[in-house]
């Protein structure tokens, strides 16, 4: 297969560009609303349901809108009661085509000052789009990790039902929490991931008191500083293809930078070269990516040499890909 083929697919898997980030700076400190216990010797029926739903209310420091904070606490509270952490503290990473990432005050739990939440956004507001090409041969799982078996729940998978996209929304999370695991766990660059389910995942923060570390696409380098990152990166790569993992989407916009160390993030996507048809062509598109950030801080980068050198030292074969458009659609208007 010749090298311009692949990259015309490239070509057509673009239009997964990341979405600036968003601070929040909110400082307001912790604080739960006081028991009414008074107003509650008196109080009786409806009122003591009131009340006792303001008892379990939880606050949080981050000012967040009334959806988003719907969301947050549908999506956090699970974890806050376990003791995962005590108080959401900001929005470190919003509107991105996936989910809103938050920086949490640590506990005794994790050992941390700070974790990092991040929480996706619900399906239907997703931006990412023609999931099949990522999803092609993974298994289905459930919000604890396993394989899902059960005839009629892979029934509403296969039929894309509102339930079945439901099942499909949490594999996606539990795949990313068990990319996440096994690759940490291999030696790579990434946030150590401490839980996961309800719509989130709970992980290592990196970054300051008051700001999260910059992704690598808001950093110059010198060219001495461009060598090693541009070799850690491509390290981390060869984990990966060594542990049959393709990113997905790698660029400098997946890539934290911090104390001059970098941590790959973000892998809902992330494929086996095994099993899916368009690995090389997906990770043809990650080196390219990365190429073009780091031939920009001054570095020599063949991508398409690259990419096949990496391809190929690892035993894969370089596979004729399959157009996008062939593989099955993914019907978002049950959601």
């Amino acid at each position: 297969m010749s090298r311009n083929n692949n990259f015309d697919l490239i070509d057509q898997l673009e239009g997964l560009e990341d979405i600036p980030s968003v601070r929040n700076v909110a400082e307001n400190e912790y604080r739960r609303k006081p028991s009414p216990k008074n107003k509650m010797r008196k109080a009786t029926g409806n009122e003591i349901f009131e009340l006792t739903e303001q008892e379990n209310e939880i606050f949080f420091s981050y000012r967040a809108s009334k959806h988003e904070k719907e969301w947050l606490i549908s999506s956090l509270s699970d974890f806050y009661r376990q003791q995962w952490f005590d108080d959401v503290l900001h929005l470190i990473k919003g509107g991105g085509k996936e989910a809103s990432v938050y920086q949490c005050s640590g506990n005794e739990t994790t050992k941390s000052k700070y974790i990092a939440a991040k929480v996706y956004r619900p399906r239907k507001f997703r931006q990412l789009r023609n999931d099949s090409l990522y999803r092609e041969g993974r298994l289905i799982l459930d919000d604890e990790g396993h394989e899902i078996h059960d005839d009629r729940t892979m029934h509403a998978v296969r039929q894309r039902t509102k339930y079945g996209l439901r099942v499909m929304h949490t594999s996606w999370i539990e795949h990313e929490f068990q990319t996440l695991n096994l690759l940490h766990q291999a030696g790579a660059n990434v946030p150590e991931a401490y839980a996961s389910g309800n719509n989130a995942i709970l992980m290592a923060y990196i970054g300051w008191d008051d700001l999260p570390a910059p992704t690598l696409n808001m950093v110059n380098l010198s060219i001495k500083e461009a060598r090693q990152v541009f070799d850690r990166v491509i390290h981390n790569v060869e984990i990966m293809l060594s542990h049959n993992r393709v990113h997905g989407d790698l660029s400098a916009f997946n890539i934290l930078y911090y104390g001059g160390e970098i941590s790959l993030i973000d892998f809902p996507q992330t494929i086996d070269p095994e099993i899916n048809r368009n690995a090389y062509a997906i990770f043809s598109r990650d080196i390219l990516r990365l190429c073009e950030y780091f031939q920009a801080q001054g570095l020599d980068c063949d991508p398409h040499g690259l990419a096949e050198d990496l391809w190929t030292k690892h035993g894969y074969p370089i596979r004729q890909p399959v157009d996008p458009r062939l593989l099955p659609i993914e019907d978002s208007d049950n959601d």
